[in-house]
């Protein structure tokens, strides 16, 4: 594998290369050594493909072995990919031996800075746990169309996955999923999803999968409880944010933002960023968006699936329509459906263009589908 290193980098090294060699585009790589948060980061980006690999936070004894990070960085990625590991193996151990070379290709090098710059845009709202590979955030950043020219573009993963499948001959995809059923819990409306995620995906990636297939459009808050296979006897008050109605018992909540931390609550807290459904899942699971609303779902595991085709979330069926962002909880999507229904109501054009604009539209399991694919 070769590894075609800034001046930067290979002073950091402390290696002064000879004359780069010619090696195999998909098997050769343009590296960087840049500084996020006063820690030193080394962003790879692919020769082929521009596909991005993050390693962040190295300590100097970790430049002495940067070769077995490398390696390991690009096995953590391609796994949080979802490709098969026997693919993983082959693709390492086709160069595993790791060359380190100088520049010599302007045009991949300014392609290289502003992968580095893209790193910058994606850190905030990627951040993982303490790991220095950092997947999700490679993952996140290798999705990003690039240029290609003056009138091309290519999103790096999708070209990533093109290279694989001619190196590999065949499918590449193969990882753990669960299978979900996730209702809306509104009175009197039967309004659910049955959806297929796999389990190495985040919570706040599964928040965006969620706020697809029912409709919403992120304009709120939102968290989750996790809770464990110990009953609480509905101790719980029922307008209490942690209330499970089968009565079980919360272990953990996972919130999206850090203010949540100044609320007082009995339950242990986490922010979800970073956290992989694997660490929790099979959970029984309570995800609240709009805390005005408060539009509760109640998520419960029916499968477990050992061989999920491909690296992204499937809607598998689902029913009715979700109610309009602020509508007003029930009260106001009962009075809305009641306007909306009325030609004859006064009100009647005005709200349904309203609801329009509120991302309220019929359940379409196609377009649901077509949405997750890229998200």
């Amino acid at each position: 594998m070769l590894i075609q290193c800034t001046k930067k980098l290979l002073d950091e090294l402390k290696i002064k290369p000879g004359t780069p060699p010619e090696g195999e585009p998909l098997f050769s790589w343009h590296a960087n050594l840049i500084k996020v948060e006063r820690k030193k980061t080394v962003v790879i980006m692919n020769d082929k493909n521009r596909y991005v690999i993050v390693i962040h936070g190295l300590k100097a004894k970790d430049f002495k072995r940067l070769d077995e990070h490398i390696l390991q960085a690009i096995r953590e990625t391609f796994q949080q990919e979802g490709i098969k590991d026997e693919i993983i193996e082959k693709f390492i151990n086709h160069s595993k031996e790791v060359t380190y070379a100088k520049t010599k290709n302007r045009s991949l090098v300014a392609k290289m800075n502003k992968a580095c710059e893209d790193f910058h845009y994606y850190y905030e709202d990627f951040r993982e746990n303490e790991s220095i590979y950092k997947t999700v955030l490679s993952t996140q950043a290798s999705r990003s169309f690039v240029s290609e020219g003056k009138d091309e573009h290519i999103k790096p993963n999708e070209e990533m996955y093109k290279d694989l499948e001619k190196f590999a001959g065949g499918p590449i995809f193969g990882s753990k999923a669960v299978e979900l059923m996730v209702t809306l819990d509104l009175e009197g409306y039967d309004i659910w999803r049955r959806i297929a995620v796999p389990v190495n995906m985040t919570f706040n990636k599964l928040h965006q999968v969620l706020q697809v297939v029912f409709g919403w459009q992120e304009c709120h808050l939102h968290e989750f409880y996790i809770y464990g296979d110990e009953t609480s006897g509905n101790g719980t008050f029922i307008n209490d944010p942690a209330y499970d109605k089968k009565g079980y018992k919360p272990v953990i909540n996972l919130v999206c933002d850090e203010e949540a931390f100044a609320y007082d609550n009995d339950v242990p807290m986490k922010l979800e960023k970073g956290i992989k459904l694997s660490e929790y899942i099979p959970a029984r699971i309570k995800y609240t968006y709009d805390f005005g609303d408060n539009w509760q779902h109640y998520i419960e595991v029916e499968k477990v699936i050992t061989d999920h085709a491909v690296n992204y979330p499937v809607c598998l069926e689902g029913e009715g329509n979700s109610p309009p962002e602020d509508v007003g909880g029930q009260h106001g999507y009962e009075e809305f459906l009641a306007i909306i229904a009325d030609e004859k109501d006064p009100e009647h054009e005005s709200v349904v263009d309203w609801g329009r604009m509120q991302g309220y539209e019929d359940f379409n399991i196609e377009m649901i589908n077509k949405r997750l694919k890229y998200i």
